[in-house]
């Protein structure tokens, strides 16, 4: 089944401006959307050095995942994970599994994940209405973190949350909390240091190594269970935690002409997935059967994890 989709219009910068009768402290972007000015702890979107309650958490977990994230762990968990023997469920039990879960590597929000996933599909859904292959992909973006589950190994935090980068060469400084990195063993290894490592310029990001976690794993998920997403969905699922590329603009000299018009829909997607963090509640048996008919016509009943 191939699914065509119209590119994003990104070429204009998004004007901001107070909504008329809003709160000056929202920013409205393109589409419609409010931006909030804060995060749910009242402080900037993103910034792990503010004196917040998760800061020292934050800022450990980065620690210990820049030192064990190397080739070798990496391709030993993809490799194994790979399989997908552990279970089969649909795609609503694993976003049930999710409610037990609070991201340690997120400094905007400490809420189960189900919250997080529907706010994030819903105020997609409220700016491109016509487009239900995004809905979908804002709902299941994060569904990799079941990693976090005793029945997936129960993998440590490090190995399942936080921004993603490329393996097997340099470590781009635009990675949050770089200077982890000197203790990470590849660091040192002139195999994986310089800049294109194992790779070559335009190899595309399908043959690059990404750090092991939920992103990774749910692409492989989608992927092998043969789900009817675009191209652009997958390109979402696997690289919305890679930071790095999609803010900075770093790693750009791995990517083919396929990443390059995928990561206009990343662009879009990321705005959702990072500024709808809030304490609004969605209520879930409300928006539930929506949801549904989208995970019939993109997935099988049953998927192998």
């Amino acid at each position: 089944m191939t699914i065509t989709i119209e590119q994003p219009q990104l070429d204009v910068v998004p004007e901001s401006k107070v909504p008329a009768g809003g709160d000056p402290a929202e920013l409205v972007l393109d589409s419609g959307f409010v931006v909030p000015d804060a995060n749910a702890f009242g402080k900037t979107f993103r910034d792990y050095e503010a004196d917040s309650e998760r800061k020292e958490t934050v800022e450990d977990f980065y620690r210990v995942n820049h030192i064990q994230q190397t080739h070798e762990f990496v391709s030993r968990m993809r490799a194994g994970y790979g399989r997908l023997d552990k279970t089969e469920m649909g795609i609503w039990e694993c976003i049930e599994l999710l409610n037990e879960f609070v991201d340690d590597s997120d400094p905007d929000l400490d809420m189960p994940q189900i919250e997080h996933l529907l706010q994030t599909a819903e105020a997609i859904r409220k700016d491109y209405p016509d487009q239900d292959w995004l809905h979908l992909t804002g709902l299941i973006h994060d569904l990799g973190k079941v990693l976090l589950h005793p029945s997936f190994g129960e993998l440590p935090q490090w190995a399942v949350v936080g921004d993603t980068f490329p393996i097997g060469c340099a470590y781009d400084e635009c990675n949050v909390h770089f200077k982890y990195f000197e203790e990470n063993p590849d660091y040192h290894n002139p195999r994986f240091n310089t800049k294109f490592g194992v790779y070559s310029e335009g190899c595309g990001l399908d043959n690059v190594l990404m750090s092991w976690g939920h992103d990774d794993y749910m692409y492989l998920v989608a992927k092998e269970n043969k789900s009817t997403l675009p191209s652009a969905g997958l390109f979402i699922i696997r690289y919305h935690s890679f930071y790095p590329l999609h803010k900075h603009g770093a790693y750009m000299h791995l990517m083919n002409d396929e990443d390059k018009e995928n990561l206009k829909w990343l662009h879009v997607f990321n705005k959702y997935d990072l500024y709808s963090k809030s304490n609004v509640r969605i209520d879930v048996e409300k928006v539930k059967p929506y949801y549904m008919s989208l995970i019939n016509k993109y997935f099988p009943e049953k998927l192998r994890w």
